[in-house]
């Protein structure tokens, strides 16, 4: 595919790198963001997350001049949509908030011509493609027949989101071919290890929710065996490192629960669409989000149901070595320890903020200083030198995740 000129709708976790990575292919790629306080960062030539070599990347992308930031949606040959896709609702009946999608579809219709092509990147309910192309051909004016529309789900670990981007393979799906050959076509430009593999747009927009769902599955699975090694006095770690001897045995380590944007998100859209017959899913998300509220359980009787007691947690962020806080299971710990009385903070080495929801963040020294019992939630590299583990072992403390057993 010759060079495109692309407009990144969303400049993110998800959208940030993915503009970096197609202008270090060439391309022309304008970058838009809603928030005029992300648009003002990166204008000022700094990355507003937190993410391995994206600095240094975003510079070079910038000096090339194939990466520009603007200040609205501007006319472009393609568009790539990477915005956010939370639930709403009760804490039962959890549902796809799509707004942000329809928010961006409605932009873009406004600048959209015949003949470009149209990619959602967001993770989305079945279906979703779909109301995206109606949007974009009610605002534009257009025949749905005379815009390409495609799905390609993100599907990158972070930490290591731009070797992945460049390194995993995509799914990418259409309800015409001939968007997703030229998805394809684009796509292929800068994935240089991974392979492109088109479908309809709907297996597309399912496949990334079974991925995430068969992941989250298995950790309710390893969590579930946490609280049941509890019951029975076991050591829960030392079980799984057992029966993992077996062959064809991998059971995950449990832990304080799962988080982020993906995981913690993306079983509900199943739910959503599928109820009973997604009943399983249902369940597996149902006990990881207990999680938290069992590990409190277990702080309350730890700490003697003392509200004195200044409880500490170590990790904020939803998986380690990064800033994401999105369905952090550490904030839902500390929010619930909070509900109950207790002074909570909280120690995220790679955020820059003061505080998380009402959640004071201390730096490392101090919380382990001033508390009175620590919770280990995540193994940040911060955490791991033998200086700090000794200072943890010092102190009533719970481990979460095996990390002082190492």
């Amino acid at each position: 595919m010759q060079n495109k000129e692309i407009t990144v709708v969303g400049l993110g976790y998800i959208g940030l790198p993915t503009a970096v990575v197609m202008a270090g292919a060439g391309h022309h790629v304008k970058g838009y963001d809603a928030k005029k306080e992300v648009r003002d960062s990166l204008r000022k030539g700094k990355i507003h997350i937190v993410e391995d070599h994206l600095q240094e990347a975003y510079t070079d992308a910038r000096e090339s001049g194939c990466l520009e930031i603007t200040e609205e949606i501007e006319a472009s040959d393609i568009y790539v949509i990477c915005v956010p896709t939370p639930f709403c609702g009760t804490e039962r009946e959890k549902k796809a908030d799509l707004s942000y999608v329809e928010a961006a579809a409605k932009a873009v219709g406004k600048v959209v011509k015949k003949g470009d092509l149209i990619i959602l990147e967001s993770t989305v309910p079945p279906h979703t493609t779909a109301a995206m192309t109606k949007i974009l051909s009610a605002e534009s004016g257009l025949n749905e027949q005379d815009i390409y529309t495609a799905h390609c789900p993100e599907r990158v670990l972070p930490g290591k989101i731009l070797y992945e981007l460049r390194h995993n393979d995509r799914i990418i799906g259409a309800a015409d071919m001939r968007a997703a050959e030229m998805t394809k076509k684009l796509y292929e430009t800068f994935v240089v290890e991974g392979r492109c593999y088109v479908c309809d747009d709907v297996t597309a927009e399912l496949c990334k929710l079974a991925e995430n769902t068969y992941r989250d599955i298995n950790i309710a699975y390893a969590n579930q065996l946490s609280v049941i090694c509890r019951k029975a006095g076991i050591d829960g770690f030392r079980l799984i490192e057992l029966a993992n001897k077996h062959p064809r045995v991998s059971i995950l380590s449990p832990g304080l629960g799962v988080g982020g944007h993906c995981l913690a998100v993306d079983p509900w859209f199943i739910v959503e669409k599928y109820g009973e017959d997604a009943s399983l899913i249902r369940s597996a998300r149902e006990t990881n989000e207990r999680q938290p509220l069992w590990v409190k359980e277990l702080l309350l009787e730890e700490t003697g149901y003392d509200r004195e007691k200044k409880i500490g947690i170590l990790g904020m962020a939803y998986k380690p070595n990064i800033d994401d806080m999105r369905e952090s299971p550490s904030l839902a710990l500390a929010k619930a320890l909070q509900n109950d009385g207790y002074q909570v903070c909280g120690c995220e080495p790679n955020s820059r903020a003061d505080t998380v929801s009402g959640i004071p963040l201390l730096p490392l020294d101090r919380i382990l200083d001033t508390c009175d019992y620590l919770v280990i939630a995540l193994a940040h590299d911060e955490f791991k030198s033998a200086e700090v583990k000794r200072r943890i072992a010092a102190k009533p403390h719970y481990d979460c995740i095996g990390f002082m057993r190492n």
